[in-house]
């Protein structure tokens, strides 16, 4: 029998709060470049990179969107579709959104759900599992995958097997229940038993298994996600889902919603090296630390150190640990940590403390990603600040004007096309213009390489919003 190749769904939803400051909002920790110079996203795409998969289909929301295709055309790939929620609704409603998205086509196709902050070492290994649970899921299976547990970890939730010698198969097996999160003395007596494995929260199923466990199982949620769906809007590879109809689906895990009320579960037993590289002390491990114990990463050094992460983000700012001994250290453009690694769980705590003071850095890194590039701020003080701009290869910022400060344009490589008013002109390396308020401007990149320029703004407000966008300049005929 032909069995079509596997639809991969690439959840991108979360904070990824414990990778703090890595790991911010408008950064979450799939899209940081965390492990091997890529980032948790791009070694999530290249896991599916085969000839046994479709191109994947990305779920991740309206801030990330433009994101997704800058690392996916990082490493030369194209997504299926990237389905684009109005918000977040934890992953019952974006993993069945895939499932309505695909439905059309092949009501009968194979998805593979996979988180998008996740890493896997055998990428072959893990390949062939996928498929060996094929089957199952064209018999009508919810598969989910159970990872084969290397110590008593509190982090994960565990899935029990009917006996120790099934978390050794090769092919899905009964799953008997579900366990939350343990404490550690459970969780050590499960990994001492042999009957349990981590839940990766991955799973295998045929779209029509899944709506209709939706539909048997959690009606209101297929209700609405099923409005969501039907009033989408596609723009090239991006399908936005309506709406209102998306915000009357209950926010909830498939676990809760689906996963422990059916009947037709099974689990594919894997054990070839999983990380969720949920916390620091992941990243540490995941890091293969050296001879020391020390993972150092970037700008850093260490000096008499045992068991330590080091890891500076600032390639002309240096740091050197002296006499340290499971300390985690790292070092982005605004902001430092350093904790104990036992304290590795609960680096959440401080993200959660700077959201009461209003401190900017608990959400926002320096650098935000457009759809026409990056800007990183470089300075900001009252009535200036000073931001570095990438504008990617025959991309333009918006037709623009601001009402409550003047910038002015400095440019340091790459070549462009500046419309300032009713004018027009050609730029290039060291070339400046100067844009008073509320003048229309906008810069478009004309080159095959990106420009990069050096933006100085002046005003009494110099928020993000104050951007007045037109969908044509209102003297258009005029500009040569």
């Amino acid at each position: 029998m032909h069995i079509a190749r596997i639809h991969p769904v690439i959840l991108c939803g979360g904070a990824g709060t414990r990778l703090w400051p890595a790991s911010r909002r408008n950064l979450p920790k799939q899209f940081a470049l965390i492990v091997d110079g890529r980032s948790l996203f791009q070694h999530a795409v290249r896991l599916v990179d085969d000839d046994g998969f479709a191109a994947p289909i990305v779920v991740t929301g309206a801030d990330q969107r433009f994101r997704v295709i800058e690392q996916l055309a990082r490493i030369e790939r194209n997504p299926g579709a990237v389905i684009v929620e109005p918000d977040a609704r934890n992953t019952a409603p974006a993993i069945l959104s895939a499932a309505l998205h695909l439905a059309p086509e092949d009501p009968e196709a194979v998805m593979l759900v996979l988180p998008s902050d996740h890493r896997i070492a055998d990428v072959a290994g893990f390949r062939a599992a996928a498929h060996a649970a094929v089957p199952a899921a064209l018999a009508g299976n919810l598969v989910t995958f159970g990872i084969e547990p290397v110590r008593p970890e509190t982090g994960y939730g565990y899935l029990e097997l009917a006996n120790a010698n099934a978390r050794l198969a090769l092919e899905p097996q009964p799953l008997v229940r579900f366990v939350e999160k343990p404490d550690r003395a459970t969780a050590q007596t499960m990994l001492d038993g042999g009957r349990h494995l981590w839940n990766a929260g991955m799973f295998l199923m045929s779209v029509g298994s899944v709506v209709a466990a939706y539909k048997a199982l959690a009606p209101e949620i297929f209700a609405a996600v099923s409005g969501a769906v039907s009033a989408s809007q596609r723009d090239g590879h991006f399908v936005a889902l309506g709406e209102a109809d998306w915000r009357q689906s209950p926010s909830i895990s498939i676990d809760f919603a689906i996963m422990e009320k059916s009947a037709n579960l099974s689990v594919m037993p894997f054990a070839g090296g999983w990380s969720d590289v949920g916390d620091w002390s992941s990243v540490w491990r995941e890091g293969e630390p050296d001879c020391d114990g020390n993972l150092i990463e970037g700008q850093a050094d260490a000096i008499d150190c045992r068991d330590c992460l080091l890891r500076s983000e600032v390639p002309d700012q240096m740091v050197v640990g002296l006499d340290l001994d499971a300390m985690m250290v790292v070092v982005t453009r605004d902001a430092v940590l350093v904790a104990p690694q036992s304290s590795s769980q609960r680096v959440s705590e401080v993200v959660k403390r700077l959201r009461q003071t209003d401190r900017p850095e608990a959400d926002h890194s320096r650098r935000d990603h457009r759809r026409w590039g990056w800007y990183e701020s470089i300075a900001v003080r009252k009535g200036y600040q000073v931001k570095q701009l990438i504008v990617d290869p025959h991309q333009s910022l918006s037709l623009q004007s601001h009402a409550h400060r003047a910038e002015h344009w400095i440019i340091l490589s790459g070549r462009g096309r500046v419309i300032l008013q009713e004018d027009a002109r050609a730029v290039g390396p060291g070339d400046h213009v100067f844009i008073p308020k509320g003048a229309i401007h906008q810069l478009q990149n004309v080159g095959d390489v990106p420009m990069l320029l050096v933006e100085v703004q002046i005003g009494d407000y110099l928020g993000e919003d104050d951007i007045v966008r037109y969908a044509e300049h209102p003297l258009q005929a005029r500009i040569p």
